[in-house]
């Protein structure tokens, strides 16, 4: 029997959820709840499209130009997303994982990222998925096993599901304040700012429908529940729907309309893409909430998947 393209196929059950993990890059590939799909899935034998569902790390969203300097040394990343003329979505996401516990409910994962060219920092990369009542939680460590620190980043890429009809459907509950501009077709960072500002397209802190507002930007300034959970959700008008939480540790999130071309005509703003992120885009270069691993150190984050 052939191996599937994404990996080793890995899957877990409880409480009503259901999940299935690809071995190559960790990657969530599918995720639901009473039998409805809770993020966007894709096929065991498809070569995953769009980095749907996959760990991010050492960084997520974009370094720009692929350039960065670090502790006085200059670094040239691989061109990921040669379109844009940037180093996409860290190095972890094609790395192949080894199991290395399971459970009916839960399955733990590792890999090691290599020094290489552009990031000469060894990490030791796992990735735990546990199913409960509370939904998916997903639980990212990385170790500086070498000796030198290193920069680091991570975040999780789920194209949650607002269930019936489309992004433009569904309403979005985004607690955030402000929110970085994007510019030009590299979708460059720019100015941070309000998301009240100008017509307020971007502000989704009272919950209401997307409509067909064009999202690819970083949130800021996220304001936590009561019990210190920051919560984005996405329902259709029946009130059903996903969402994520996380706690501390995880300030910035970038949110996607997923419209995405590539995918033929009619295909896209099918899922909306939330990212929790540990830094903004481009950290390796602004160093805003960019994490430093001092070797030995290790550096945790976790963010939870649920049903509405």
């Amino acid at each position: 029997m052939t191996r599937p393209l994404s990996g080793d196929q890995l899957e877990l059950v409880s409480d009503g959820y259901r999940a299935t993990v690809a071995t190559v890059g960790a990657t969530l590939r599918r995720l639901s709840h009473d039998g409805r799909d809770l993020v966007l899935p894709f096929e065991a034998d498809e070569l995953r499209p769009n980095y749907r569902g996959a760990v991010l790390a050492p960084w997520p969203n974009r370094v720009v130009d692929g350039r960065y300097r670090f502790a006085g040394v200059d670094h040239q990343l691989a061109l990921t997303e040669p379109s844009r003329g940037h180093a996409l979505h860290g190095l972890v996401s094609w790395l192949e994982f080894e199991v290395v516990e399971t459970a009916p409910d839960a399955v733990t994962l590792r890999t090691g990222i290599p020094a290489q060219a552009g990031y000469p920092f060894p990490l030791e990369v796992s990735v735990a998925y546990r199913l409960d009542s509370d939904g998916l939680t997903t639980v990212v460590s990385a170790t500086n096993v070498g000796d030198a620190p290193a920069p680091y980043g991570t975040g999780p890429h789920p194209y949650l599901v607002g269930g019936e009809g489309r992004v433009d459907d569904w309403t979005l509950r985004l607690p955030a304040r402000i929110v970085v501009d994007i510019v030009g077709e590299r979708l460059l960072p720019g100015r941070t700012r309000s998301v009240g500002e100008g017509d307020g397209e971007l502000d989704f802190r009272v919950p209401r429908p997307v409509g067909t507002t064009f999202i690819d930007h970083a949130f800021g300034g996220l304001e936590p529940d009561a019990d210190g959970v920051t919560t984005v959700t996405v329902t259709d008008r029946a009130g059903s729907g996903a969402g994520i939480r996380w706690e501390t540790g995880l300030p910035w999130v970038q949110v996607h309309t997923a419209d995405l071309p590539d995918e033929g005509p009619g295909a896209g703003r099918r899922g909306l893409a939330v990212e929790p992120m540990t830094c903004p885009p481009d950290a390796f270069n602004s160093a805003e909430d960019l994490i430093v691993l001092e070797p030995g150190a290790t550096a945790t984050r976790s963010w939870t998947v649920f049903a509405v």
